[in-house]
């Protein structure tokens, strides 16, 4: 089964929409999602390019701030201020990533936890932790929403996560756990990652290495979540895994392009519309 994050994606945007024209009948305002960026990063420039589109197919409001490579530190702070205050500002994204004169940390726990629908400030991830309701990060939320889609349920199964960032392994695996699963964090570190990824009813890869893993690092009928985004030896976008190889051996597989990318897109805007309802009835 391949799992088609396009097709999934585009149905909660649809959903979304249809949300987003009650409000404009009700004469209400709409959401609106700021996002931040700085310097010319190719990657990040697709990213908020596909970020606004979304919006617009929505309905939902969108402010593109721009910044130059030797933006500084200070006036990036101040931005962020001034979108903080700003009450018709409902979402607040940075794109990431900074350029290196610039703390991410100390950027991202400067947007107010309320407007953070990356959902990576540390009092969001606070809340993920002890499960309670907070921002979600997009693609950890994603992956989630894509099970539920295929009728999976992680409860008792051996989820095995290859990639420990802050933004996709610890996240997905804090989620797992509160969905009753059995997890393994595998890293750089780990030794025998085969005989450990073997066990995965879930695999989960976000190692950024093309074609790294093959159908060998499975086992039969294991569902495969790749978020890797990689460039192959032809220059063509392709996973962390073989997915030619891999899918002959899984249940169920997400494809690169096409699979987990379009889904941190449409729980982005998800959140975006939460953090709307949230500061405006207080839900």
């Amino acid at each position: 089964m391949i799992i088609n994050g396009k097709e999934i994606s585009q149905k909660i945007k649809d959903q979304l929409k249809i949300q987003i024209n009650e409000l404009k009948q009700q004469k209400k305002r709409v959401p609106l999602l700021a996002v931040v960026l700085v310097g010319h990063n190719q990657a990040s420039e697709v990213y908020v390019r596909n970020k606004v589109k979304a919006c617009e197919y929505i309905g939902i409001a969108s402010q593109v701030i721009r910044k130059e490579n030797n933006c500084t530190q200070d006036e990036l702070l101040s931005i962020i201020e001034k979108l903080n205050k700003d009450v018709h500002v409902d979402g607040i994204l940075v794109q990431l990533p900074l350029p290196a004169h610039i703390d991410e940390e100390i950027i991202i726990r400067s947007i107010n936890p309320d407007k953070d629908v990356d959902g990576f400030h540390p009092i969001n991830v606070a809340k993920l932790f002890l499960n309670e309701e907070g921002f979600i990060p997009c693609t950890p939320h994603g992956m989630m929403v894509m099970l539920d889609e295929i009728g999976y349920n992680p409860g008792g199964k051996e989820v095995v996560v290859v990639g420990r960032s802050n933004i996709v392994g610890k996240p997905v695996s804090l989620l797992m756990l509160h969905k009753n699963a059995t997890v393994t964090i595998a890293h750089s570190y780990t030794t025998h990652l085969k005989e450990i990824t073997q066990r995965a009813d879930v695999l989960i890869t976000a190692v950024g290495k093309a074609k790294f893993f093959d159908q060998s690092y499975i086992k039969e009928g294991a569902v495969v979540l790749d978020v890797g985004i990689n460039r192959d030896e032809n220059g063509k976008l392709c996973g962390d895994c073989d997915y030619q190889a891999m899918a002959e051996k899984a249940y169920a597989i997400t494809p690169v392009p096409g699979g987990v990318g379009p889904m941190t897109i449409a729980m982005l805007m998800t959140n975006t519309l939460l953090a709307y309802h949230r500061r405006s009835y207080g839900i």
